[in-house]
């Protein structure tokens, strides 16, 4: 039996805390810099610190200032927000939503939105203590549902705090009836291939008391494939790469925090999220370990074939294929005008990486042909 306070450290904040978490937010000097970003006048952001005070829980916060800000983002960084498969889900049923992870901030909030314009309740968001840089961060994701999954701890802490996480997701979902969104993986992809780890399965079936397959199919899992047009953190995450393989440098702080701003404000062409079915596996009793991790790679790879299948592909993703390949295969997916906006947003991207090594251009195009690679894989077997 859990105590009634386990959650205390990672759970997001209550109703009864919302008023006085918003306050706390509101007074941040660091906040203000971020509203006067947005918003850019004085008016408009005392305005909107009113506005702020006057909310009294969660919901209320969600329904109005978060709607109005990301209906903003939509209208002003993108080309348009659809989405496909959510029509086939329950409303009043938890799901646990597990999706590619191209954005730090938006591939959460946006599939919020999404589901939230349907009548559905918005679900509570897996979030790593990384990137809670500044308080006002911290209030702000845990004012919208977000729990915190801690990172970077030695061994036997790390695996205590897992445990956590895996009985809050299932108690949310089977006690609380509230849908949550999880990454299929740690960090956003860096290189378009998306892919699901093991190890996060792993951290669900931490909270199981019954088989494998009862364990699973009673959170629901509805993998969620979120496609951006253009790539709005497209350059940090080549840097990130090149960094990482080329000089050993791992990404800082101050680098996700240019992530987040960048992925908010950056163009991104139209996005599309695509919900699939609900996964139910029916394996055999995994009685020794081994069969057990045989069985959970059987499950991811039955998320990633949804997520594959079901990725909206752009003309931009079937270009950069034919740009790496000697034959053009997909010339009908675009045109010549399309092409050539593409390998301009290539060479512009180029001219701002400015590190000494030679694939650079292909580092770029594989961002982009990774998804049609993985489709590919699923459709012609």
């Amino acid at each position: 039996m859990l105590m009634e306070n386990y959650f205390d450290d990672i759970r997001p904040y209550t109703d009864k805390e919302a008023r006085e978490k918003i306050r706390l937010m509101v007074k941040d000097p660091a906040f203000d810099v971020v509203l006067t970003h947005l918003f850019k006048v004085k008016p408009k952001v005392k305005m909107v610190k009113m506005q702020l005070r006057l909310i009294r829980n969660i919901k209320q916060l969600q329904g109005t200032f978060i709607y109005d800000l990301l209906r903003w983002i939509i209208n002003n960084t993108s080309d348009g927000l659809s989405c496909s498969g959510l029509e086939k889900l329950d409303k009043k049923k938890p799901y646990l939503f597990i999706s590619n992870h191209r954005d730090i901030i938006l591939d959460a909030a946006l599939l919020n939105f999404l589901i939230f314009e349907k009548g559905m309740n918005t679900t509570q968001i897996a979030i790593g203590n990384n990137l809670l840089l500044y308080p006002w961060i911290e209030h702000a994701v845990k004012l919208n549902r977000a729990f915190i999954i801690k990172r970077n701890l030695p061994p036997r802490e790390l695996l205590e705090a897992s445990i956590k996480v895996s009985h809050y997701i299932r108690k949310s979902i089977t006690q609380e009836n509230l849908s949550v969104w999880i990454a299929q993986r740690e960090g956003r992809t860096k290189n378009g291939f998306d892919k699901t780890q093991v190890s996060m399965l792993k951290m669900l079936n931490m909270s199981n008391t019954q088989n494998l397959s009862e364990g699973f199919n009673e959170l629901h899992i509805v993998p969620v494939a979120i496609s951006y047009e253009i790539e709005p953190c497209g350059l940090a995450k080549m840097k990130e790469l090149i960094k990482k393989e080329h000089y050993g440098q791992t990404k800082t702080s101050k680098d996700d925090l240019k992530s987040m701003s960048m992925g908010i404000f950056n163009p991104k062409g139209k996005i599309h999220f695509s919900f699939g079915n609900p996964v139910e596996i029916n394996f055999g009793a995994g009685k020794t370990k081994e069969q057990q991790n045989t069985q959970l790679k059987e499950l991811a790879e039955l998320i990633d074939k949804q997520i594959y299948s079901n990725f909206k592909l752009w003309p931009n993703n079937y270009i950069a294929y034919d740009m790496l390949n000697p034959e053009p295969r997909f010339q009908h997916k675009y045109s010549t005008h399309e092409k050539k906006n593409f390998t301009l947003m290539i060479e512009q991207a180029m001219i701002h990486i400015d590190f000494p090594i030679t694939d650079i251009r292909e580092r770029f195009l594989k961002m982009y042909a990774n998804p049609v690679i993985n489709r590919l894989k699923v459709t012609e077997q």
